[in-house]
């Protein structure tokens, strides 16, 4: 079984981290589109101006009884620098830095995270009955702890389309990011992109969502 340790913290849970995350990530990847998305509620991200609007979550891996397993000692984390360790106890988080590693403030972001499916039919149900207002383009923006593959993704993208497809007010794009790619859902025309991140990038991204 895989196992995610903590390392504790003492800064109180904040959700906008990820929302700033996620907003760094679709502006650097995607361009000036997103420049403009400021984090408000009910979606979490909105650009009012050019009708935009932007729900973020998170979901483990459908089938993965043990997608986080939290434990509080540090025995065997020989595979991550003092520094990054330091940084982890100091803000919190440590999304996009370490994959075995969780800080402390964001345990409960991830103890809530349940399978993609699910997560998906409840904001896709969300959407269409006006829960998150009215935007000209509704997006869902999807985190991941764990590595996804293409074809994998693919799947969640078809699935999407298909329980949404009835529904006048749906999604238009699904973004799932797993610290090594981003993938980009095209749920108007079915098509699917497949955008690699590195080391650096995630690193920048954590530093800045920290701000």
């Amino acid at each position: 079984m895989n196992e995610t340790k903590i390392i504790s913290l003492l800064p109180k849970f904040d959700t906008t981290f990820f929302e700033r995350y996620a907003k760094i990530v679709l502006v650097d990847l995607l361009g000036e589109k997103y420049a403009n998305l400021v984090n408000r509620d009910r979606p979490d991200l909105q650009d009012n101006e050019a009708g935009i609007g932007i729900e973020v979550t998170r979901a483990m891996v459908t089938g993965r009884d043990d997608a986080i397993s939290l434990i509080t000692d540090m025995a065997g984390a020989d595979d991550i620098s003092d520094s990054d360790i330091e940084r982890i106890r100091r803000y919190g988080y440590s999304y996009g830095i370490h994959r075995r590693l969780m800080g402390k403030v964001e345990e409960e972001f991830w103890s809530l995270a349940i399978p993609l499916k699910r997560i998906i039919e409840s904001k896709v149900c969300k959407v269409a009955n006006g829960f998150y207002g009215s935007f000209h383009e509704f997006g869902l923006f999807v985190f991941s702890k764990d590595e996804l593959s293409l074809e994998y993704a693919t799947q969640t993208m078809d699935y999407t389309i298909e329980i949404q497809q009835e529904n006048a007010t749906k999604y238009a794009t699904m973004f799932i990011f797993d610290t090594h790619s981003l993938f980009v859902c095209d749920l108007v025309n079915d098509l699917i992109t497949q955008i690699n991140v590195n080391a650096e990038q995630c690193e920048r991204y954590y530093m800045e969502a920290l701000k």
